[in-house]
């Protein structure tokens, strides 16, 4: 999994605000799965969460927030009040 980069963007509402690639991870993605799985069992649906690449802005009740990554798939909530 650590060969081509792999894109990795967030959308908002259909607007793209983030965009990047594996490649500028600090860890390789091999490592942190390793590393992770050393001292807890990952589940299928587990998230690993690296950080985020510029372009995080403000959320709101009704919004639906979408994370594509390449070869991986797509991930999409939507965003409730409390």
């Amino acid at each position: 999994m650590n060969g081509d980069p792999r894109r990795v963007e967030g959308w908002v509402n259909g607007e793209r605000r983030q965009g990047s690639t594996s490649e500028q991870l600090i860890f390789p993605i091999d490592y942190l799965v390793e590393y992770i799985t050393f001292v807890m069992t990952l589940e299928p649906g587990d998230i690993i969460s690296t950080g985020t690449p510029s372009g995080v802005g403000p959320i709101h009740d009704g919004d639906t927030v979408v994370v594509r990554v390449d070869g991986v798939g797509e991930l999409s909530n939507p965003v409730e009040g409390e």
